[in-house]
């Protein structure tokens, strides 16, 4: 039924819940997964743009530390499943295009991912990257709460 399946992480508990849901699919399936961490781009004002130069470096770095771990995470459950596993590190996008961009990109034919119950204010200000995705992928989206 599916050959490749995309699980992006946050790196939450809900995203762990998504990632094992994904891999369980694609062990039963015979298929691959990818797992993919966006890191958005730091928004910098023109102003302040110098001082932003060392917060943006040291932000790149702390960014791919935690990422590495969140990835790490993810392998290790494809591995103990033994499921075929790929991984997607991208930087600068929001997180809603690095993931339909990655799909496209890596031919999966489903994107298994969290979605976390923002509400209020917080979800009218940071959307819902799930919601985009959802709304403007090419591909069946598994949406795990």
């Amino acid at each position: 039924m599916f050959k490749q399946i995309l699980l992006p992480t946050d790196g939450s508990e809900l995203s762990l819940k998504a990632i094992r849901l994904g891999v369980n699919l694609a062990k039963a399936c015979g298929a691959s997964v990818i797992a993919l961490h966006a890191v958005p781009p730091v928004q910098t004002i023109a102003y302040v743009a110098e001082l932003m130069a060392s917060v943006e470096f040291d932000y790149a770095r702390e960014a791919t530390r935690f990422a590495e771990r969140y990835l790490d995470d993810a392998r290790a459950i494809a591995a103990q499943a033994g499921v075929p596993f790929d991984r997607v590190l991208r930087f600068g996008e929001q997180p809603y295009q690095a993931i339909l961009e990655t799909a496209t990109e890596r031919q999966c034919d489903l994107i298994v991912m969290a979605a976390h119950s923002w509400e209020g204010l917080a979800r009218l200000l940071m959307g819902s990257e799930t919601h985009k995705v959802v709304i403007k992928a090419a591909v069946p989206v598994l949406v795990c709460h």
